[in-house]
């Protein structure tokens, strides 16, 4: 990379409306902007109310100019509903990192519904931002009655 050229990092987070991908994104942006990084996101939902395809985007690094990921382009695609990895996978870049449920042991999860959280533990892995930095995001994003599941579930996804 030259020095005119600027590093953009580009994370899909999909699924199915209902599963915690916004709320994922949005945890996950907020993690990022807490490191000085600038931030865009964007969401489409199609018919998301409940069940149907839901994606957000987020891209970070020192300048961004687009909240939209180019299509091929995706660092990280990080994919709550296991019937949605093929309908998304086109948008993975080549040398790009598939985070899908099977990643993680599911029935360790002290709630179905703290998957996202679990799956946000997994794709922490692979950034050198201080793990402080995402709890303190979950916490902020989420009421203390759901804080230790949500430790539990984070912990479980950053197991190796």
């Amino acid at each position: 990379m030259t020095t005119n050229q600027v590093q953009t990092t580009n994370i899909r987070f999909a699924g199915l409306g209902g599963t915690g991908v916004i709320k994922a994104s949005d945890i996950f942006a907020d993690v990022v902007f807490r490191q000085g990084h600038t931030v865009k996101k964007a969401e489409v939902h199609g018919m998301s109310q409940r069940g149907g395809s839901v994606q957000s985007d987020v891209r970070f690094g020192s300048e961004v100019h687009s909240p939209m990921i180019p299509d091929g382009a995706c660092d990280f695609l990080v994919v709550m509903e296991p019937t949605q990895i093929e309908v998304v996978r086109g948008g993975l870049r080549t040398s790009g990192t598939l985070i899908v449920p099977a990643d993680i042991d599911t029935t360790k999860l002290p709630s179905a519904k703290s998957l996202n959280v679990a799956m946000l533990g997994r794709l922490s892995r692979h950034f050198d931002f201080p793990e402080s930095a995402w709890r303190e995001s979950l916490r902020a994003n989420f009421p203390e009655k759901l804080h230790t599941a949500n430790d539990t579930a984070f912990d479980l996804g950053r197991t190796p």
